[in-house]
């Protein structure tokens, strides 16, 4: 583990799934620090709020002294460098994903160059999880959701669709 070397492992989070929990997990082990970046995600319509998702978060991660939860608004780029970071984590599930991830990596590299981009794929067991499919099953009253996160997002997640 580079026990210097603190990441910034960003995302909307809405919700945390057993994916992102793989690859944060797994990050930890080889950072120092891991910060989870929640965006404030005034661009999308988050099931969850900002605080709920932070709050799902930490208790996700209550587990791990190494993995810290913050806040972000504005350019991922400002975060990593208030966060003293030096690393941005992000995840690959596909060729979808490495069309946008490498695109984006490359506009974060010119627009931070001292930082690094390490892209790790997920578990053959989480590979096919995201949030918006998350929120869809849960949202239609799929059962199947409870495979896809943590109890206590399971929780929070009925509790919404619930209401």
């Amino acid at each position: 583990m580079a026990e210097h070397v603190v990441a910034v492992y960003p995302g909307t989070f809405d919700p945390i799934t057993l994916g992102h929990e793989d690859m944060i997990r797994r990050a930890s082990a080889m950072f120092g620090t891991v910060v989870v970046g929640v965006a404030t995600a005034h661009h999308k319509k988050t099931m969850f709020t900002l605080e709920e998702r932070m709050a799902l978060a930490r208790a996700v991660f209550a587990d791990v002294p190494n993995v810290r939860v913050e806040s972000f608004e504005g350019l991922v780029r400002d975060f990593v460098v208030q966060q003293g970071a030096k690393v941005m984590v992000r995840g690959l599930r596909s060729g979808t994903d490495f069309d946008y991830e490498f695109q984006l990596a490359g506009m974060n590299k010119h627009l931070l160059p001292t930082a690094e981009t390490v892209f790790l794929t997920p578990s053959a067991e989480t590979m096919f999880i995201s949030s918006t499919l998350v929120r869809e099953i849960a949202t239609l009253g799929g059962d199947e959701v409870r495979k896809f996160v943590s109890p206590a997002v399971l929780q929070a997640l009925l509790g919404k669709v619930a209401r």
